[in-house]
Parts: C-alpha cells; sequence; structure tokens
C-alpha cells in the first residue's frame, strides 16, 4: 500500500512539475523601454497565443545591470541599443546568440537588418535584430529659443537656467561632434578618445550654470518643457513630436552637427526560460500592422517592412519638417562601443556632475 502511494504522490509531483513549467513558458518577461509594448499590442498578443507578458522598463545601463548581476537570468527578452550588445557580451556573456531562422525576416526593412546583425554579431554568432529606431538631437521651443541649431547653442549665455539635458554618454558623444570632433572615428584610440572626452567635459562643466536640471525620465523633461521653465533640450526625436502635438512652436530639430541615430534591439538573454514565447513575440510585433500601434503609442519609427504607411499623416509631416533629406543624411549612427569607452566616460560624467 505504501508502496502505491508513494507511487502516485511521485506521479503527482511529476504533473505538477509538468504543469508549472507550461505555466511558465506561456510568461514572458520583457526588459524594455517605456511605448514599446503598448497594452493593446500586449492584449493583442495575448488572445493570438495565449502567452502573458510581463513588461520591466528599462534603460540601457539598466538592462546591462540587471542582466550582469544574475548572469543573464530574470528575463526572456530583453531589447538594448544595437551599439550596446557586443561588448556587454563579450564582457559578462549575458546573451544567447538568435536564430535567425526562427526570424520571419521578411518582416523587417533590410538594410536595417542587415546592419543590425552586423553590429551585434561576435564571430558567427548574431545577438541582435531591429525593432525600433530614433535619434536624439534638439527639443526647441522655436519662439523662445530660435538660435538654437546646434548641441553647443545650449550653452548660449541667454539661455542660463533654461536647458536641460541628461548627464549620460550620448551627451557626451553629442557635444564632441558639435566642438569640431569625431568620437567614433576615435573609438580604436584610447588616447585621442580621451582628449576628445577633456574637450567635451570642459564645455559642459562651464555650460552647468544653464542648465536647469539634468533630466533623467521623458516624463520628467517634458513636464519642464511644457512648463515653460525649460525653452531648450538636448532629447529624443520622440519627445519633441509629442510636445509639437500641443504646442506648434515647439518641436524636434535636427543639430547642424548631425543628429545621432540609433536602433533598439531584440536580444536574449542567456538563461531565458521562454525562448519560443520570445520569437513569437518578435514576429508578432513585427507585422506592419502592429508595429504601426507601437510607432502610434511610443512616436518612434520601427525596422519593420510597410509599416510607416500605416501610421497617422500628421506623424510623418512632423517627421519630415523636422528631417529633410540632408538631415537624414548627416544622422551619426551609433556603431558598436569597444569594451573600456564607458569606463573613461563614466568618469567624466562623474567629475561633470561634481563640479561646482
Amino acid at each position: 500500500m505504501k508502496s502505491k502511494v508513494t507511487k502516485l504522490a511521485g506521479l503527482l509531483l511529476g504533473v505538477a512539475a509538468v504543469t508549472s513549467l507550461q505555466v511558465q513558458a506561456e510568461t514572458l518577461r520583457l526588459l524594455t523601454w517605456g511605448g514599446y509594448a503598448p497594452q493593446e499590442v500586449i492584449e493583442l498578443f495575448q488572445q493570438e497565443t495565449g502567452i502573458e507578458v510581463k513588461v520591466t522598463k528599462s534603460n540601457n545601463e539598466d538592462m546591462i545591470s540587471k542582466l550582469r548581476a544574475t548572469g543573464g537570468a530574470g528575463f526572456d527578452l530583453a531589447q538594448p541599443s544595437q551599439d550596446r550588445i557586443s561588448s556587454a557580451q563579450a564582457e559578462f556573456n549575458i546573451y544567447r546568440p538568435i536564430d535567425l531562422a526562427r526570424i520571419k525576416s521578411d518582416l523587417f526593412i533590410p538594410s536595417m537588418l542587415e546592419a543590425t546583425v552586423k553590429n551585434t554579431s561576435i564571430g558567427d554568432k548574431v545577438y541582435g535584430v531591429p525593432h525600433v529606431w530614433g535619434t536624439s538631437g534638439l527639443v526647441v521651443n522655436r519662439k523662445a529659443a530660435p538660435d538654437v541649431r546646434d548641441y553647443t547653442d545650449l550653452c548660449d549665455d541667454a539661455l542660463a537656467g533654461r536647458v536641460s539635458y541628461r548627464l549620460k554618454r550620448p551627451t557626451l558623444i553629442a557635444f564632441a561632434f558639435a566642438l569640431g570632433e569625431d568620437p567614433f572615428a576615435a573609438y580604436g584610440d584610447r588616447a585621442q578618445y580621451a582628449r576628445i572626452l577633456e574637450k567635451v567635459s570642459a564645455r559642459l562643466t562651464e555650460c552647468k550654470p544653464n542648465v536647469k536640471k539634468y533630466w533623467s525620465g521623458s516624463d520628467d523633461l517634458l513636464n519642464l518643457i511644457r512648463s515653460g521653465e525649460v525653452v531648450a533640450a538636448m532629447a529624443w526625436d520622440a519627445g519633441g513630436w509629442k510636445l509639437n502635438k500641443e504646442d506648434p512652436d515647439t518641436t524636434f530639430v535636427a543639430p547642424k552637427s548631425g543628429a545621432l541615430g540609433w536602433i533598439d534591439t531584440f536580444a536574449l538573454p542567456r538563461k531565458s526560460k521562454a525562448e519560443d514565447a520570445a520569437y513569437q513575440w518578435i514576429n508578432f510585433v513585427m507585422r506592419p500592422d502592429i508595429a504601426a500601434k507601437i510607432t502610434a503609442e511610443s512616436s518612434y519609427f520601427t525596422a519593420s517592412k510597410g509599416a510607416s504607411a500605416l501610421v497617422e499623416k500628421e506623424q510623418t509631416r512632423r517627421f519630415e519638417e523636422s528631417f529633410p533629406q540632408a538631415a537624414i543624411d548627416n544622422i551619426k549612427w551609433y556603431p558598436p562601443v569597444p569594451a573600456g569607452l564607458e569606463e573613461m566616460e563614466g568618469k567624466v560624467l562623474d567629475r561633470i556632475k561634481a563640479h561646482r
């Protein structure tokens, strides 16, 4: 009798374990940016697949930190920028390769897929495919700050206490270009890159009296601009277009020295427990009809082929106003960041922050 009970108990435990794994496999833990997984899209995905999506909003630094701390565990799909993958993978081994055979490549803009695959590869292994793309440049109230046309214009004395930007590496890169340097060309020369950082550091230190606040979240910045406390900022294009819906005087301006172009990707954390669900999500959100919903929510365009034709006309008008062809041609696309550079940048940023 005891033997039968023991066998039955073992059988029940086995069934429970299988059931637990099935439940776990039906949940996708997504580490992403705000706006990339709208509730409407999540609900449509769940209706179609039965898979629940749990979203954690993050940014590049936080994604690397979270995945590094766990060795690539805790999430099933992440969305780091394409320039932040290969170095993090080489240093921390936090991702697993993507099986391109499981990606519906015909859903992607070919040139963007090809470039992202190239920039996220280590040897013959690919670690990222593109999702959302955009730029950072200037968000300007053209009535209150009509002369702001490049990043260094934020330091004009007339704007004292009325500008904002993040104290992050994109600001270092942007100011370097505006000061006549090419930081991307110096990626392979640490001494040259250090020289550029010192030049930028001096300018940003001089510029501190102009900064109302170093913004950290986009909502924080948008509210500063809405209130009139900030009239010019370095920020993402989508933020400027959101404000333009409310106030035609405020919009995104592509800087004279070039907007900084980025692509946020899909990457598989090394210890993903729901890889099948991750591939289903990628192929689902890259459908043009779904991608257009993401653009409507976030104001960012995606690498989905044909999705732009489904975007509202006003959104397309704002894009074309900010980006005439010459400005598109002048976009500075982020290349992969070599290991060690971010540590150099972090020290410079800390020094700028501490200076009084």
